[in-house]
């Protein structure tokens, strides 16, 4: 984020004055002003695979039009949706595009100057154990993770699933669901009843209530990119 103003109401503190009354209040700025500074030290960089994808060239152009558009309406309006905690929930086989379109929307947000954080759920599991063995604190990680304006979260449902992972998973979920936190994630269970089995019936219901699901079907493009 730069040191002005996004919206070109304050000095770039993050306060505004009023001189009349000799007071300061928060300027519109500032909640993304906290929510980029909590965000430092998370994973906000796009991998370089999903760097230039854009919705108009392929692979994008070769996923479902519906789906598309749908993805790219959500990112045209990236601002007002994460003002407002809407998710999108991408859920299919694996090579029908879930990721490339989520990689989609998290480039819009960070475009927009907003905070983003990028994750597969085993790396993020990988980086809340690390907390564990070191000295950064396992509730500063969970608060961070619940602070920054999106939070992408791939291959939900491929972990191996244990108490622990339900539950750590389960925390970040409620505490984005509790604080109106925008999330973006992929999935490859189609079936309500196996995912509610694979994450918990909770965690399921949070999802759904936070995000606009988008079912992506199809066989995978990856195997026709190794054919041509």
């Amino acid at each position: 984020m730069s040191d002005g103003c996004a919206f070109d109401l304050c000095d770039g503190s993050g306060f505004r004055y009023d001189l009349a009354s000799n007071t300061a209040f928060d300027c519109r700025c500032r909640a993304q002003r906290v929510a980029h500074a909590k965000a430092r030290n998370l994973s906000a960089v796009i991998p370089r695979r999903y760097r230039d994808v854009s919705f108009d060239r392929p692979p994008v152009t070769d996923i479902e039009p519906r789906i598309v558009t749908a993805t790219r309406r959500f990112a045209s309006a990236i601002d007002d949706q994460l003002d407002h905690g809407r998710g999108l929930w991408f859920m299919g086989p694996v090579g029908t595009g879930k990721t490339t379109l989520a990689m989609l929307v998290s480039k819009a947000a960070s475009d927009a100057g907003r905070s983003v954080a990028i994750y597969s759920l085993p790396r993020l599991l990988n980086e809340i154990r690390d907390t564990h063995r070191a000295e950064r604190s396992h509730v500063d990680l969970l608060d961070r993770l619940t602070a920054v304006d999106l939070l992408h979260i791939d291959d939900v449902g491929a972990q191996r699933t244990t108490d622990w992972v339900l539950e750590e998973l389960y925390s970040i979920v409620n505490g984005r669901y509790e604080d109106q936190r925008s999330v973006v994630i992929t999935t490859n269970i189609l079936d309500r009843d196996e995912l509610c089995a694979q994450i918990t019936a909770r965690t399921v219901s949070r999802l759904t209530e936070m995000c606009d699901e988008l079912p992506l079907v199809g066989h995978d493009h990856r195997m026709d990119l190794r054919t041509a």
